[in-house]
């Protein structure tokens, strides 16, 4: 699974500001609801359940919120890069900017799986993430997120 099958160049939010995980989870799943046409309300409150679980900060200034949405198509996503990084109660306690918004239909348990590992892996390049710090164009991080390992080594 690639990421350019989760998200287009639309889907990327180059520098979005925010005060507090609340309220950028509330700004994804109104960004989530122009995308899918699922209620905001109903991503919000998914988010916000899966969170309570543990939070999706999952180190070095990196945040995976995701959830599954009954009645959602496809597996879909959104990613943002903050303005001013926010606290995310991450487990390493490091304040977040990099964020990838996942959403899966109730069903689709390998495939959210599959996508989630694909996020992290990408999220996990060193040199990667720190282009996608460096920059605030929209395309170019889409093509950061969504360019293949292999094409690093030419």
């Amino acid at each position: 699974m690639d990421l350019s099958d989760l998200l287009g160049p639309e889907d990327i939010l180059p520098s979005m500001k925010t005060s507090s995980k609340r309220q950028l989870l509330q700004d994804l799943a109104e960004k989530a609801e122009l995308k899918t046409g699922m209620p905001a309300r109903q991503i919000f409150d998914t988010l916000l359940q899966r969170e309570r679980l543990g939070s999706t900060g999952v180190g070095n200034g990196i945040a995976i919120p995701h959830g599954k949405l009954p009645g959602l198509k496809h597996i879909t996503g959104l990613f943002a890069r903050l303005d001013k990084p926010i606290d995310f109660e991450a487990l390493d306690d490091q304040p977040v900017d990099l964020v990838f918004l996942l959403l899966a239909p109730e069903g689709a348990g390998a495939d959210h799986l599959k996508a989630l590992a694909r996020i992290a892996r990408v999220m996990r390049e060193p040199e990667k993430v720190k282009k996608l710090r460096e920059t605030s164009n929209a395309n170019a991080i889409y093509s950061l997120l969504t360019e293949s390992p292999a094409s690093n080594a030419a």
